[in-house]
């Protein structure tokens, strides 16, 4: 089983670019631009590692952040995961940035998303491995300060395909970013956001009518509501679930605990990412084999994975029906 996952082509659409900050490159990183970093070394970052909640994790990933201040950075950081997706078949991917996380430290905008884009362009030209980049607002930062990100977006339309909504769910409901996504609605991105994983199940509701999102990442607490659920299958709302990251972050206590099979069966259109794989163990190939590892799963479900992925995805038409093609060749090779 394990072969197979290897080889399957995968596209991961819930992939924050700072979450994978491995410790090495912090450590490299912080050495270059003379940062000073609360640890001694790699190892000792690993060991920090031990998150009780969501915001125990997000203490230490802006801590990490923090090293990361010229274009080339930001490019490093970009290629360094772009060849984890070669090693995993990641075949297309739509990575999270968090321009406020920067922003915030004095680092201009164009730094940011130049670095990165400069990385995505040339894994498509050298790796043949498409990509769509979203932007995230941090949602414990106020209305004031996504309108003003969105703002910087602007001349840089054409790197971005959507916005989204991430960081701390616990007090920040999708209500309070509802003018800044109509905004962004109305300026031509496509929107996404992170709800439904600490937060209840109301919280997706909300982001679906009031955000008017495409699609939902986590969603896993869909299951507390059996109308939202009936309702996910029926319009297949895409869910980009990241089972090692909950499981980090104690949404679910084991791995066996995890409803994303169940989800699946209910014919729900949900996909497995990697969320933040620096910090939570585990790239793209980890988290399917962790799945397969926990839950009876057949070739054909695991494969759907995939194809609900592309389907999910933001790319045209022309091309999902391609990657979809890709798959399904490769499934039917494999029980061959």
């Amino acid at each position: 089983m394990k072969d197979f996952i290897q080889g399957l082509p995968k596209v991961e659409l819930h992939l924050h670019i700072e979450g994978t900050l491995e410790p090495e490159l912090m450590f490299e990183l912080a050495q270059r631009n003379k940062v000073n970093i609360p640890f001694s070394s790699p190892q000792a970052v690993r060991d920090a590692y031990q998150f009780h909640n969501l915001q125990s994790f997000l203490d230490i990933y802006y801590q990490g952040a923090n090293v990361l201040i010229t274009e080339q950075d930001f490019f490093d950081l970009t290629w360094a995961y772009l060849l984890r997706c070669r090693e995993d078949n990641v075949i297309h991917t739509e990575i999270f940035f968090d321009p406020q996380t920067h922003t915030e430290r004095g680092i201009a905008f164009e730094t940011v998303i130049n670095g990165i884009t400069r990385a995505l362009d040339q894994a498509q030209s050298q790796l043949d491995i498409s990509s769509q980049l979203i932007m995230c607002f941090l949602r414990h930062l106020d209305e004031e300060a996504a309108f003003e990100t969105l703002e910087q977006a602007m001349p840089f339309k054409d790197k971005i395909i959507a916005v989204g909504l991430d960081s701390s769910e616990l007090g920040h409901p999708p209500e309070k970013f509802a003018r800044v996504f109509q905004s962004a609605r109305e300026a031509g991105f496509l929107t996404v956001a992170h709800a439904g994983e600490e937060g209840p199940a109301q919280n997706i509701l909300d982001a679906i009518y009031m955000l008017g999102i495409s699609r939902i990442d986590h969603g896993v607490r869909c299951v507390e509501n059996t109308e939202l659920v009936r309702q996910l299958a029926e319009s297949q709302m895409p869910l980009t679930v990241c089972p090692l990251s909950n499981i980090k972050l104690k949404v679910f206590d084991n791995m066996e605990q995890h409803n994303i099979v169940d989800l699946l069966e209910t014919g729900l259109c949900v996909t497995i990412n990697s969320d933040d794989p620096a910090y939570f163990g585990g790239y793209m190939t980890d988290n399917f084999v962790a799945v397969v590892d926990a839950h009876p799963i057949s070739h054909q479900q695991i494969a759907q994975f995939s194809l609900n992925a592309i389907e999910a995805s933001f790319i045209e038409n022309t091309q999902k029906v391609t990657l979809s093609q890709k798959v399904r060749k490769y499934l039917a090779n494999f029980n061959a």
